[in-house]
């Protein structure tokens, strides 16, 4: 009898949680391509008016939120809503793809290129050192990791500075800033800009220093603001103006030592209990009480949840 093992798929390992699915890579060319030809559809002249309007600018706020709700979903370990959760993720890149291909810049294609190829060049323990340089691998490391993940990191890193120092523009000069990642959050990145500055010496002396600062940004937001109700092109230095008040506020928690990611998520939750709390203590729906009202529901659900803190 033959032995037909060696034509056998590889099965794929079990886990914790029950057998791995295994994947089928030609439904899933089939249902991206599907996906593509729908953004595709919702951006044609005859297709959706609120998805031919949306720019590069109006959209990235959602990929801000749908990374977020992916990371949520990922905390809680929903795995039903994450799969839901990366879907919407994946239609952020399918939207940028296809505004960038409307306007001649590039296609989904060529987003998919650029990953697969750096995929391959910097694993070249997995897919060998010739197809890696064929990918453009420009850094001389050692493929031979020996099941280290310590040395694919190492190998990824020099391989991802090669990239750096070959794309860089050679007519710029590199900043002591670029070490800080624009792809972090942008509290924590203004944070680390902030302090990255002040190690040449460019940074207010003392806390106290940065409170008519933040008097000096209020103002020219409060101007921007109130010029922006006659003219809405003003918007986006309303948006600059707000952006200089939060940037100053970070540094100000720098200098407290305190974190300002931290602290706007302490505010986000004191926030949420005291609205719910306002929600319980109210006789009526919300909508339905005046603004005074509303502000001494506020000022009870403060002192009932101050008070409830107190006794534990």
């Amino acid at each position: 009898m033959d032995d037909t093992r060696q034509h056998q798929q590889p099965q794929p390992e079990s886990t914790a949680s029950g057998p791995a699915i295994p994947t089928n890579p030609a439904r899933a060319a089939a249902l991206f391509q599907e996906s593509a030809a729908i953004m595709a559809r919702l951006r044609a002249p005859d297709g959706c008016p609120w998805d031919r309007e949306q720019t590069f600018d109006t959209i990235r706020r959602y990929t801000l939120e749908e990374a977020y709700e992916v990371f949520d979903a990922i905390e809680r370990r929903d795995f039903p809503h994450l799969a839901e959760e990366l879907g919407d993720l994946l239609l952020q890149v399918l939207f940028y793809a296809e505004m960038a291909a409307n306007e001649g810049r590039f296609t989904i294609a060529d987003v998919l290129d650029h990953l697969n190829r750096k995929l391959i060049r910097r694993h070249p323990h997995v897919f060998g050192e010739e197809a890696s340089r064929a990918a453009g691998n420009q850094a001389d490391v050692d493929a031979d990791v020996a099941g280290s993940s310590s040395a694919v990191l190492r190998n990824w890193e020099e391989i991802k500075a090669a990239e750096k120092r070959n794309s860089r523009s050679a007519n710029r000069a590199e900043s002591r800033l670029d070490a800080v990642h624009r792809s972090m959050p942008a509290l924590a990145e203004a944070a680390k800009l902030g302090s990255k500055a002040a190690k040449s010496g460019f940074d207010w002396p003392r806390w106290q220093d940065l409170l008519p600062k933040l008097a000096e940004e209020t103002a020219e937001l409060e101007a921007e603001a109130a010029a922006a109700e006659h003219d809405p092109a003003r918007k986006r230095a309303v948006e600059a103006e707000l952006g200089d008040l939060l940037f100053t506020v970070v540094n100000l928690g720098r200098h407290l030592g305190v974190d300002a990611e931290m602290a706007l998520r302490g505010c986000n939750l004191r926030f949420r209990r005291r609205f719910a709390q306002m929600e319980l203590d109210a006789d009526r729906p919300l909508e339905a009480h005046s603004p005074d009202e509303l502000e001494a529901l506020w000022s009870r659900a403060k002192r009932t949840l101050a008070a409830q803190e107190q006794a534990l």
